[in-house]
């Protein structure tokens, strides 16, 4: 990813440091493979420790969507996850065939060790960020930050995908800091980010921090055409095939995202959106990293608590206005392009969304930026080293700050259930049959692989992405009524909620009181779905 020039700051120019190792340079590859190692065992550990991801995403979605692909079942079903059954399934398949292919607990184990590889990539940033002034208090704070992440933690080792895209994402940030002239690393860093934006289009923020990064190049015109080449055909390699499927078959090629643009006749034309999270005002948006630093989850739909983002607002003021009162820079362009990279992103983040879990490469982020602005603010001016004294003291505050960030955070929690009580739910006796079930709640849809084969799932429930009347849906389902299977007509629900008997009446059903509901054992601990038989209602 990084050459000898980036790692240990020679002249990029010079032959030499291209073919000819250095002891510095053998001592940075072992290190390298080092931290590599234990970034992979500590994914692998933490996964094992906290145990089996039940989270409600991959209750919904994220399984239902690829065992759909694989089966073909989205000419079948009717949105058994609801508006979530059209987003790309493509990133979810490496997790659900490790936990399909392989025993409990090793599949999710790998996929916590891949997880744990954007330690070593914030190893990396690191070096190219401070390069030989890279000291190893620098690095293990960086990594100490990074490690600690509230919602980075939270997602090792399950099914989210925020934390995997954030590979290519981190990866594309560090290829453009150490490009300088290179168009070569534009492009592969253009093909990484754009890859991410294609597998989950929340990263479309971190698009645009790497296009305000590359502004402040050296070159920046052919800086933005290689970024954007590259960026342009990593998309259309990962989204483009999903993209194309639901152009054609919805009208749409996000949808149901946007639909007051593409305007898909299976949706009102509307725009989906999420506000609940966003802030209310400037001063709230303002205030944001100090809520998360008091435990105020605003941003989260749980607990977390985390310190980084408010150390690394103040710890900027206080570098800038150092900067200003003595005068002298100290920033260096590789700065200045990475604090665009992260201000950018970040402000589209909460502009845009504001959920914390989309924000886990700027948590990561962070890591670096803790130190960077730690070392620029005390060091001295870029290239004047501090020694001595200066030297222990701007590694003490490092590592301190690290320390009291790592002892400070809480991280959030998505549902997990000990290795020793995997998810295997017993089906009920009357449900070993063929049949069609009427979902109204959510989320449900992991359930439908469980049940046989020829059984048919309509969501007819979901308020962002209702079922419209003589669409291709409400077709779907009259159809598959009218063409009852063995095992008849069920409804789905979550234990405790109500049955909400009129969406029912709807397509001509009514619970039969006259047979009783079964159960199915949730993937949370302590919840169930419930299963009650359907009745055609009096006309």
């Amino acid at each position: 990813m990084i050459d000898a020039a980036d790692v240990v700051g020679t002249d990029a120019a010079s032959p030499a440091c291209r073919v000819r190792p250095t002891p510095v340079l053998q001592t940075n590859v072992l290190v390298a493979m080092a931290i590599a190692l234990g970034s992979l065992l500590a994914g692998a550990i933490y996964t094992w420790f906290v145990g089996e991801d039940v989270n409600w995403d991959w209750q919904n979605y994220h399984e239902y969507n690829v065992w759909a692909v694989i089966t073909g079942r989205y000419g079948i079903d009717a949105l058994p996850p609801g508006f979530q059954t059209y987003f790309n399934p493509t990133v979810y398949f490496p997790v659900y065939y490790l936990r399909h292919l392989l025993p409990l607990p090793y599949g999710l184990m790998i996929i916590g060790a891949v997880h744990g590889l954007n330690l070593l990539l914030i190893y990396f940033l690191i070096r190219v960020l401070l390069r030989e002034a890279a000291t190893v208090s620098a690095i293990g704070a960086a990594i100490l930050v990074a490690a600690v992440g509230p919602m980075t933690l939270s997602e090792v080792g399950t099914s989210f995908s925020d934390i995997l895209t954030a590979l290519p994402v981190v990866a594309g940030c560090i290829l453009i800091l150490s490009a300088d002239r290179r168009c070569g690393r534009y492009v592969l860093a253009g093909l990484l980010v754009g890859a991410a934006v294609g597998l989950k289009l929340t990263n479309v923020v971190y698009a645009l921090g790497a296009a305000a990064a590359v502004l402040a190049a050296s070159r920046p015109l052919p800086a933005t055409f290689w970024l954007a080449l590259g960026g342009a055909i990593g998309a259309v390699a990962t989204g483009g095939p999903w993209g194309v499927m639901l152009w054609r078959e919805m009208g749409n090629p996000i949808f149901p995202l946007f639909n007051a643009v593409f305007q898909s006749p299976e949706l009102m034309p509307m725009n989906i959106m999420d506000w609940q999270f966003l802030p209310r005002g400037m001063l709230d948006a303002l205030a944001y990293p100090f809520y998360w630093l008091v435990g105020d989850n605003r941003s989260s739909e749980y607990p977390f608590r985390d310190a980084r983002f408010a150390a690394a607002t103040l710890l900027l003021v206080f570098a800038i206005g150092r900067s200003l009162v003595s005068r002298v820079t100290i920033f260096t362009q590789r700065d200045i392009q990475f604090l665009l990279f992260f201000i950018v992103s970040y402000a589209a983040w909460l502009a845009v969304f504001s959920i914390q879990r989309y924000a886990i490469v700027l948590e990561l982020l962070c890591a670096p930026l803790i130190v960077l602005l730690i070392f620029r603010a005390l060091a001295g001016p870029p290239g004047a080293l501090a020694q001595g004294a200066s030297s222990l003291r701007v590694d003490s505050v490092m590592v301190a700050t690290a320390l009291l960030i790592a002892l400070w955070t809480q991280p959030g929690d998505w549902f997990r259930r000990p290795w020793s009580n995997p998810f295997n739910p017993a089906i009920p006796q009357e449900l070993h049959q063929p049949a069609d079930y009427l979902i109204i709640d959510k989320p449900i849809a992991y359930i439908a692989p469980l049940l046989p084969a020829q059984s048919r799932f309509y969501q007819i429930a979901d308020i962002a992405l209702p079922i419209m009347p003589d669409g291709r849906f409400d077709r779907r389902i009259r159809a598959g009524l009218k063409s009852p299977l063995p095992g008849g007509v069920w409804e789905l629900h979550m234990r405790g909620k109500p049955i909400r008997e009129h969406l029912l009446e709807r397509y001509g059903f009514r619970v039969d009181a006259a047979k009783p509901c079964v159960e199915i054992e949730g993937a949370q601990l302590g919840t169930a779905i419930e299963a009650c038989p359907l009745t055609a209602r009096e006309r």
